[in-house]
């Protein structure tokens, strides 16, 4: 089982950022946190990198709902998306599967909101 959704788009990558954020927001999902991997390594290592962001996404209800059926939950949320360059001059753009990043946890509720969240994201990917 995979453990992400991706697909790989012919537009600029700051184009692919303002396309999965606003698919996001479709689908009731924010951006809380963004982090730029590129400038941060470039920062702390002197080191260059593609370009490559992080953008930690919440649905709050989703979220509140996860909370209420297994406290330590918090330790997987966000819900992580990537956006990167490819060799090739493409933008990836590639999202976690709630669902099986879930599995280890034995906990019926979260598994069902897990696939909720599952079916939001990958229907933003879809999209893209």
């Amino acid at each position: 089982m995979s453990y992400y959704f991706t697909k790989i788009l012919d537009i600029s990558y700051s184009e692919a950022i303002e396309k999965v954020t606003d698919e996001l927001k479709k689908e009731g999902f924010g951006i809380l946190t963004e982090i730029d991997v590129k400038e941060t390594l470039k920062r702390k290592l002197n080191v260059d990198f593609r370009k490559y962001k992080i953008l930690g996404a919440c649905n709050p209800p989703f979220a509140y709902q996860a909370l209420q059926a297994e406290d330590k939950i918090g330790l997987m949320l966000p819900c992580n998306i990537i956006v990167q360059e490819t060799l090739e001059g493409m933008t990836e753009v590639s999202a976690i599967d709630p669902f099986a990043s879930m599995q280890a946890i034995e906990n019926r509720k979260l598994k069902e909101t897990a696939e909720q969240i599952r079916t939001k994201l990958k229907k933003v990917i879809d999209s893209l």
